[in-house]
């Protein structure tokens, strides 16, 4: 098995995730790319939990779905061929512990089809809704392309107006890495 680098930024970012899931807890991948994170939140929730995985790409639910066939001992996953901006009419308020986002574009995929500010904020926006008090949203910001420079400022730009006594936002960086390194943000909900 491959050892995972905990430099990485989906590694730093489930780092600060570990401890805000729960078994049991009802859990979102509003990207699922390959199914990485969907498989990871599936482990953290365990059997007796749940986990709703979103993308536009087939190619993305079928990776996952590959990748899950081969788990045992997590929680039972739904995938949706849909926009994480519809996350909302999958999940009740105030119900989800955790929603992963690594905005971009499909690894190995099609590098035209990628996430955009607008519906990026509008999961955001959705998103806060859904999670419990104390839950998390962990977003992996890909800068780049045709669109990532947009729906990077876009996002900080919407994460930096929200209200401070309802959400706590944290923001790192790769201070020393050239070419726009990814941007790791976490938003805790108090």
């Amino acid at each position: 098995m491959k050892k995972s680098n905990p430099y990485q930024i989906t590694e730093w970012c489930r780092s600060l995730i570990r401890p805000q899931v729960k078994p049991g807890d009802l859990c979102i991948d509003a990207t699922m790319g390959n199914g990485h994170d969907t498989l990871f939140l599936s482990q953290l929730a365990g059997p007796s939990g749940r986990v709703l995985a979103f993308d536009i790409q087939q190619a993305a639910l079928d990776a996952t779905r590959k990748l899950l066939e081969r788990q045992d001992g997590v929680a039972p996953v739904s995938l949706f061929l849909d926009s994480h901006a519809n996350m909302g009419d999958y999940a009740r308020p105030g119900t989800v512990s955790c929603i992963v986002f690594n905005l971009g574009y499909l690894p190995s995929g099609d590098h035209s089809i990628a996430t955009h500010k607008e519906s990026t904020i509008a999961a955001l926006e959705q998103g806060l809704e859904l999670l419990k008090t104390g839950g998390c949203i962990s977003l992996c910001i890909y800068s780049g392309g045709d669109s990532g420079f947009e729906e990077r400022n876009g996002v900080l730009e919407y994460l930096k107006g929200l209200d401070s006594r309802r959400f706590l936002v944290v923001l790192s960086c790769y201070y020393n890495r050239p070419n726009h390194p990814p941007i790791p943000v976490v938003i805790y909900k108090l």
